[in-house]
């Protein structure tokens, strides 16, 4: 896609104003979605977050549109695909838009970590259609990495790591970090249906980690420099592909998916108003996020591979967040004290 965004730190760039506009809705879904941790409420705690990204989004100038959203695979409440958030002002810029108010709401609800608000956007070009893919299927087959293998990757033809054995690709990508393999950190979620994932991943000696819930995060940290985990492989949620995609378009990782079937029905249902050649395609970070665009931000609301939750001190909340930009490769860690007593956190009622 020829781009024809703005100049970069141009008066005409807004997309590195509105970015922290962004960060401020995933920091007050995080303040209004910790008062629930615990108290196994988690569609209540997903409808506090909500309504505390309306809120901000409401009074912001953009033309946004909801390419993922919620309420898709669990019938939650949520900020649902196709719905348009800002004030929708002729002239304002153009953002497709990806979100989740809570990654790991069940997390909340169990007073587990993690658990995060998560938001991702690119700003869509004057005169193309779109800037983000959304995958029709429930869940999708996906393998995230780093840089350096991303590198190592290309540099060998490319391969398809969905299609080798587990085995193969832990082999690899320990030679593309100049780790042995029992020193290599793989993560996957706990779930029933990654048995054969789990006993690939201990037969090969490399150590596990796995998540309860919530794969955005475990997505992402292979790629970020101070983690500890090196590979995430999993069939997890369509919707958190793309936004763990717009975060590896900032990080420069990569992420390999392929929508994932759990029975033949749904693949029928699917396969109904998808092209043929999508069906089994092997998407990657630039055939997901399309074009020079990506933010990605969240707030932790409870402690992450990603970052740390929320901290009530006081009367105050202490709240850690990360915001990435794709154009300048900036990645912004941001440490807030949120002084409840004054602070007001505008919600659409």
């Amino acid at each position: 896609m020829s781009s024809s965004l703005p100049p970069l730190r141009s008066t005409h760039d807004l997309e590195r104003i509105l970015e922290f506009e962004f960060v401020r809705a995933t920091e007050n879904a995080a303040l209004q979605a910790i008062h629930w941790l615990g108290r196994g409420e988690k569609e209540l705690a997903d409808g506090a977050a909500c309504s505390a990204i309306y809120g901000v989004f409401d009074i912001l100038d953009i033309r946004g549109e909801v390419v993922i959203g919620e309420g898709i695979k669990d019938n939650a409440p949520g900020i649902f695909v196709g719905e348009h958030l800002g004030t929708w002002r002729d002239g304002t810029p153009r953002f497709n838009i990806a979100l989740d108010p809570i990654d790991g709401t069940s997390n909340i609800a169990k007073g587990l970590p993690n658990s995060i608000s998560v938001i991702a956007a690119a700003q869509i070009p004057d005169g193309a259609p779109c800037a983000m893919k959304s995958i029709p299927s429930f869940y999708s087959h996906k393998i995230a990495y780093g840089p350096a293998v991303k590198k190592a990757l290309e540099g060998r033809g490319d391969r398809c790591f969905l299609d080798m054995p587990l085995q193969e690709v832990i082999t690899f990508v320990a030679q593309a970090l100049g780790k042995r393999e029992r020193d290599l950190v793989v993560s996957t979620m706990d779930r029933p249906r990654h048995h054969d994932i789990v006993e690939q991943i201990r037969r090969s000696g490399a150590a596990l980690r796995m998540v309860t819930d919530g794969d955005i995060a475990a997505a992402v940290a292979p790629s970020m420099p101070e983690s500890s985990c090196d590979l995430y492989v999993g069939m997890g949620g369509s919707p958190e592909g793309i936004l763990a995609a717009a975060a590896l378009k900032c990080l420069g990782g990569d992420m390999q998916l392929r929508m994932w079937f759990h029975d033949e029905a749904h693949r029928a249902e699917v396969a109904a108003y998808t092209p043929a050649a999508e069906m089994d395609q092997v998407f990657r970070v630039h055939e997901l996020i399309v074009g020079e665009s990506a933010l990605f931000c969240a707030t932790g609301i409870s402690d992450s591979p990603l970052l740390p939750g929320c901290r009530l001190v006081g009367h105050g909340v202490e709240t850690h967040s990360i915001l990435m930009r794709s154009r300048s490769g900036t990645v912004r860690r941001i440490h807030a004290t949120h002084n409840l007593d004054r602070k007001v956190v505008p919600l659409r009622v």
